[in-house]
């Protein structure tokens, strides 16, 4: 692989989120930053959405790293089928045994909310894909996000999603819902200073020699991407390989035309150069 060719001591850019290159560009700061205030805030529904690829696992799980000591954190990764399973998901994050009884389950969890609210800690719940949530879990999450003290939510629920959510929260029979989310935040992708800030970040972070992808290249890749996260980590590899195939010990333009070409999301340009692996 590309690696040894340039001397490179790990991969730069897995598809797989990876927070140990993790780099504060703004659309995943501003988002990281306006949770944590809202939750310090005591705000009961949060949202957080993007895109595909715009980086919404990865802000993910930077806010499990981040999240102080006072929280207890229940991350919900699958987006539950009905309020049943949602409801059975939580409980047993909270370390509870699934009951049948749904009204059982629902006096349980609130029982063991309180106690953690006794205990100096507020249970967070991170819950990905949401926009696929069917309409009784999204029900579900606003009867949980009820439970309350005489002073404060004993529940926080951050719902991270693609832009569809919104539209399904447009819906007359969720506006109760809708209303409840007090502070939203939406990733947007990368514009050209922030590609290449990011695209730098990454080589240097694998230690990747000066100029190994020129600032022309990374053009190319900023505007054949449209900024989205993933996208420009696609093709950043992909011409590496190329790269790499023949020999070059600098991304060049070919380089990228090749890794433009093969990968159907990114944005054709006018010129059209030969597919190399049939990859998508």
């Amino acid at each position: 692989m590309y690696q040894d060719h340039f001397a490179l001591t790990q991969l730069p850019f897995r598809l797989t989120p990876d927070t140990a290159l993790f780099y504060a560009l703004p659309p995943h700061l501003e988002a990281i930053q306006m949770t944590l205030a809202a939750l310090s805030m005591g705000e009961g529904f949060i949202q957080i959405s993007g895109e595909v690829g715009t980086g919404k696992t990865l802000v993910c799980r930077m806010l499990v790293r981040q999240l102080p000591s006072q929280y207890e954190l229940a991350y919900l990764p699958t987006p539950a089928m009905s309020g049943r399973e949602l409801r059975a998901a939580l409980a047993k994050e909270l370390g509870l045994y699934p009951q049948d009884d749904q009204l059982l389950l629902t006096e349980s969890l609130h029982r063991v909310l309180i106690e953690h609210k006794r205990a100096g800690r507020t249970v967070v719940v991170l819950l990905d894909e949401a926009q696929a949530l069917p309409d009784d879990a999204l029900e579900a999450l606003r009867l949980l996000g009820n439970l309350e003290t005489e002073q404060e939510k004993l529940l926080h629920i951050v719902l991270l999603g693609q832009p569809e959510l919104d539209v399904r929260l447009s819906a007359p029979q969720l506006r109760q819902f809708r209303q409840r989310i007090t502070f939203r935040a939406v990733l947007r992708p990368l514009d050209l200073a922030e590609t290449v800030s990011y695209i730098d970040h990454r080589l240097t972070q694998a230690g990747g020699a000066d100029g190994l992808m020129p600032l022309a290249r990374q053009k190319d890749i900023w505007h054949a991407s449209g900024g989205i996260p993933r996208l420009i980590n696609l093709l950043c590899h992909k011409a590496l390989i190329v790269a790499c195939s023949a020999g070059h010990a600098v991304i060049q333009k070919a380089d990228v035309r090749a890794a433009i070409t093969d990968t159907q999301a990114a944005r054709q340009p006018r010129w059209q150069f030969p597919v190399l692996w049939g990859w998508s």
